[in-house]
């Protein structure tokens, strides 16, 4: 009894209340100068510097190449294993592997998807498909009906409705019990638990072209509706087109995208804030575009600061990861993209 007291007191190993609730946020392609290009436009630090209490930085490379693909990184951060480039929730052999988000369903715990890209697209489907290459849209909206996370917003309607092979997987979720809605709005308004809302045939326009505020209105339904099970729910939201804007070396688009997923990093912290139980981590995939951020003075005007993209490429360099909520103090120094599963796992104990 001294003993045990005597480590209650000198070491702090009191026993840890599991997390409940964990939101996990992929910013895809947003290295630390796409963040920082993002804080210098907005004059001040975005709400994933400011507002969280832990960071870490994290390796990216994939089985068989040193620059990662968004798949192979996708499933890395859901699987817990390195795979190889293209593949989507394999191990290096070609295998199976369980993602933190089937885990969290297997131990009941509603799961969801937010994203501003296809459904099928590399990141979402590496937390519910098992394909041999990411180019495999349609098989991978058939994993997504046979493993569907209770809520699902974003792109990608036709490789669920117009496919080659004339199946409507659309009419498999409702079948399901799904309500499957063709918009955010329509999404919203849903009463249902169970809700499939493919709001564009593949990917939603940019936040330059007048996508709005879907992210973090869409993020903020998946949290009211996921939060509903007593259980807990894990959460994955994807800023998905800071990406695609890096690959054409656009600044102001790549600057409107990260607001935008910080907007999204805003909601999920309130509630994490107000909630006391959930690990909010926000991080990124890769880096891509290879971006330098070249003026001197910090949180000067987007006009103002100089900039230069040096490929139109992933790059194999570390990026970010913030965290804020009970757990976070598991991320800091140095981590692999593969750590994360094991320990968000480990904090919601499951089995």
């Amino acid at each position: 009894m001294m003993l045990t007291a005597a480590c209650l007191i000198l070491t702090g190993c009191q026993k840890e209340e599991p997390v409940r609730n964990v939101i996990f946020m992929i910013g895809d392609g947003m290295g630390l100068n796409q963040a920082y290009a993002g804080a210098w436009a907005k004059g001040r630090p975005l709400e994933m510097m400011a507002s969280t209490t832990a960071f870490a930085l994290q390796e990216t490379w994939s089985d068989d190449n040193k620059v990662t693909d968004s798949a192979a990184s996708g499933t890395a951060m859901a699987c817990g294993v390195k795979t190889y480039n293209y593949a989507i929730g394999l191990n290096r052999d070609s295998l199976p592997v369980e993602s933190i988000l089937e885990q969290s369903a297997r131990n009941g715990k509603a799961t969801g998807i937010v994203v501003t890209c296809a459904m099928t697209h590399a990141t979402p489907a590496s937390y519910v498909a098992h394909q041999k290459n990411r180019s495999m849209a349609e098989e991978i909206a058939v994993d997504f009906v046979r493993n569907t996370p209770d809520v699902i917003i974003g792109g990608g309607r036709k490789h669920f409705e117009q496919r080659k092979d004339s199946l409507n997987m659309s009419d498999s979720l409702r079948a399901k019990g799904y309500d499957v809605v063709y918009t955010l709005e329509d999404a919203i308004q849903s009463p249902s638990e169970l809700l499939a809302a493919f709001c564009a045939d593949d990917k939603l326009p940019t936040v330059v072209d007048g996508r709005g505020d879907f992210l973090p209105k869409a993020t903020a339904l998946a949290i009211k509706k996921l939060n509903k099970e007593k259980k807990g729910f894990f959460l994955m939201v994807e800023g998905s087109q800071i990406d695609m804007r890096c690959h054409s070396n656009d600044m102001v688009g790549e600057i409107g995208e990260v607001l935008d997923f910080d907007e999204a990093v805003a909601v999920a912290l309130e509630f994490a804030k107000k909630d006391k139980h959930t690990l909010v981590v926000i991080t990124a995939d890769h880096e891509t575009g290879g971006l330098a951020i070249l003026q001197k003075t910090p949180y000067e005007s987007a006009e103002r600061f100089r900039h230069k993209f040096t490929t139109t490429g992933h790059t194999g360099v570390p990026v970010p990861v913030y965290a804020y909520g009970p757990g976070s103090e598991n991320y800091e120094g140095l981590m692999q993209n593969s750590d994360h599963k094991d320990i968000i796992s480990r904090l919601m104990r499951l089995k």
